[in-house]
């Protein structure tokens, strides 16, 4: 054989070991765990207690009231004010900031359809129960019903929305199913937004289908974090589904406060709600819809659990926790790297563990957390 195609044959199989290089090997048992975080997006059944959700005449009217600063009190503050679509929906500071400095962080509304609870602390079992409480909150927007009313009463391009979207004018409807109903235009908008695909669907798809070219342009880090997400980490048993979150509550390792105690609260502020499924505004049947709403009972567990929160676009949303006391994406992973287990309930303990991750461990698990949106 002459040099030339010994170098040749040499440059061939470097090649090709480097075009494989970057794949990690996955057990069947990853795959089926990885398979479970898509597809992306997700088909999602509509609200069926809110007759507006998917109707495009409520979606417009929504989105227009979502940045119009005339919803609140005085003018001074629109949704968007605090739901900054650059910032993915949030607002970069640790607490949120209304009319008066509030106590906790501001989530990001991207991907909110077909949860069931909503609220670091469950207080809403709606996505238009929960639209409706910053309006009228006097530490935030401080409006009313009868304000809201003459708002949409008021406007040409609302009383034409409006209409079409709940088949009456609001002069025909009272104040507060005035209201309502701005709830439901809001959550029908807020129900479009959706985090778009990211490296990680891809790689999950290509992994999936067997396609080894397209999952080896997914970062090697990323990949070792994914390992350590569904395995070492358990990160998976909350983080679920293809939003990474279960929707329910978890300890985090916190300190609840008197002044915040998560769930617990949350569960007598639900039920206290006039608004909640189990009430008149509900449109669909409270006898299906409402179980959990109704089941729903205070408990001793529940004080310093919080709402688990979904990870697609995570790198956009800082700080973190529910009071925003993390700084960083790093500082939430070495949170749970380095956690106190003396600090936790003892019912949570079996959960929520130390990770005791090593710092390039650290690194991955960040790399693969990144990988779920665009920072």
């Amino acid at each position: 054989m002459s040099a030339f195609i010994k170098r040749l044959t040499c440059f061939a199989a470097i090649t090709a070991l480097g075009a494989n290089a970057n794949a990690l090997e996955f057990s069947d048992a990853e795959r089926a765990m990885i398979a479970q975080h898509g597809p992306w997006p997700p088909t999602l059944p509509r609200d069926g207690s809110n007759a507006a959700s998917e109707n495009e005449a409520a979606i417009r009217l929504g989105e227009m009231l979502f940045f119009d600063h005339a919803l609140g009190n005085d003018s001074r503050l629109s949704c968007a004010s605090c739901h900054d679509p650059g910032l993915a929906f949030s607002d970069g500071r640790a607490t949120g900031q209304g009319r008066r400095p509030l106590a906790r962080n501001t989530p990001s509304l991207l991907n909110l359809k077909g949860n069931r609870w909503f609220g670091f602390g469950g207080e809403h079992d709606s996505l238009w129960a929960q639209s409706i409480r910053p309006i009228i909150a006097a530490r935030e927007m401080a409006s009313s019903a009868t304000q809201v009313s003459e708002l949409l009463r008021g406007r040409d391009r609302y009383r034409q929305y409006y209409r079409t979207a709940f088949g009456a004018t609001a002069q025909a409807h009272a104040p507060e199913q005035v209201l309502v109903n701005v709830g439901k235009a809001l959550a029908a908008y807020q129900e479009t937004l959706l985090s778009p695909r990211s490296a990680f669907d891809d790689f999950r798809d290509a992994l999936l289908t067997g396609d080894q070219a397209a999952s080896e342009h997914y970062p090697q880090g990323a990949q070792r974090g994914l390992k350590i997400f569904i395995g070492a980490g358990r990160c998976n048993l909350c983080h679920a589904g293809p939003k990474f979150s279960s929707g329910e509550f978890a300890n985090t390792g916190i300190p609840a406060t008197n002044a915040d105690s998560g769930r617990l609260r949350g569960i007598e502020r639900l039920r206290a709600n006039p608004y909640n499924l189990l009430g008149k505004y509900n449109d669909g049947d409270a006898q299906q819809n409402a179980v959990k709403t109704r089941q729903a009972r205070p408990s001793d567990r529940d004080r310093g659990a919080f709402k688990i929160p979904g990870l697609r676009g995570v790198a956009a949303t800082s700080p973190y926790m529910h009071d925003g006391s993390i700084a960083t994406l790093r500082d939430v992973v070495r949170h749970y790297a380095t956690l106190d287990a003396k600090r936790l309930p003892a019912g949570d303990a079996g959960m929520l563990r130390p990770l005791n991750l090593s710092e390039t461990e650290i690194d991955d698990l960040v790399s693969f957390l990144e990988s779920l949106g665009e920072e």
